[in-house]
């Protein structure tokens, strides 16, 4: 029994050693101020790809507009530099009276002297079902008089929680007298 407690004491030893490697391997380097994760470890398991398709409705015109102006360009430019707040509802169909999934919710504004191409930051802010609470965060250039723009997704929170992913937007309907835009929205978004 006596020769066997130092060989006990030894095994002991080098097996709390392999614990203590594994456990940084796990949890991950301590850098001061970051460390790297096991996803697994914050329930992140196996990624899925969903795709959303709504209509983003852009108002600007009566006495409940959903896109307000908030810095309009100087008179001597185009239209480059202006900045539009938006809470554009999000619908299922093109028509307002269409289901309410959601709101856009952030701002547009004109980033281009040549074209008319716009910065678009924004929150899909959904209001619907199990994604209620979720948002997915757009941040991109939008060429508007391109048939389909494409725009990064590059985050959320809720259920898409480290997403990424890419939106298309296509103009629906456009009324040059009002500036009132229908596009229809389709987003495709990795996430845990």
């Amino acid at each position: 029994m006596a020769k066997i407690l130092p060989i006990l004491a030894s095994l002991s030893t080098i097996f709390f050693l392999i614990l203590s490697l594994s456990t940084v391997l796990v949890i991950g380097e301590d850098h001061g101020f970051g460390r790297s994760l096991d996803r697994k470890l914050l329930g992140y398991k196996k990624e899925k790809l969903s795709h959303f398709q709504f209509f983003w409705h852009d108002i600007l015109s009566g006495k409940n507009p959903s896109s307000v102006p908030v810095i309009r360009p100087p008179k001597n430019t185009s239209s480059f530099g202006f900045l539009t707040m938006i809470d554009n509802p999000l619908t299922l169909g093109p028509k307002m009276s269409s289901k309410l999934v959601g709101k856009a919710q952030g701002f547009y504004a004109s980033a281009s002297q040549e074209e008319v191409s716009l910065l678009m930051v924004m929150n899909f802010a959904f209001m619907e079902g199990k994604y209620n609470g979720s948002t997915i965060t757009v941040l991109g250039r939008n060429p508007v008089f391109h048939s389909v723009r494409e725009m990064p997704v590059i985050g959320g929170s809720g259920l898409f929680r480290f997403s990424r992913g890419y939106a298309q937007a296509k103009t629906h309907t456009f009324d040059p007298k009002t500036g009132d835009a229908i596009v229809e929205y389709n987003v495709y978004v990795l996430h845990y």
